[in-house]
């Protein structure tokens, strides 16, 4: 994986990654985490949290506020490509329209949805 990672360094250079919480309950989340972090040392990466059974979410520091309509259209698309995850009790849209509500609050956005993230390490330069 780590060869993998380092041969997309050479063919991208993004502005921004999203990559799963350094402390996410999953551990192959938490190896791809450890290798955006070793590969993209000089990027912005802002750590996503995904709901599980198992209570994983964490305090998150950076919030995007998101439109209604754009967090509808999230969840449809979610709901569409990610059948591997339909068969989970929690995989709803309730679940993910929730956690946008909550995050939404936490930050006061002013159309009640965000997206939250973990930021690390931002810099602007």
């Amino acid at each position: 994986m780590k060869a993998w990672f380092e041969s997309l360094k050479s063919r991208v250079n993004p502005d921004v990654i999203l990559a799963h919480r350094q402390d996410d309950a999953h551990q192959d989340h938490r190896q791809v985490n450890r290798l955006v972090w070793n590969t993209f040392r000089d990027h912005l990466v802002l750590e996503y949290e995904i709901p599980k059974w198992d209570g994983d979410l964490g305090r998150a520091n950076f919030y995007m506020p998101v439109s209604a309509p754009v967090m509808q259209r999230k969840v449809e698309l979610l709901m569409t490509h990610f059948g591997s995850q339909r068969s989970k009790q929690w995989f709803d849209r309730d679940t993910f329209l929730g956690l946008a509500r909550l995050r939404g609050m936490e930050c006061r956005a002013s159309e009640r949805y965000a997206e939250a993230f973990v930021a690390r390490k931002v810099s602007f330069g």
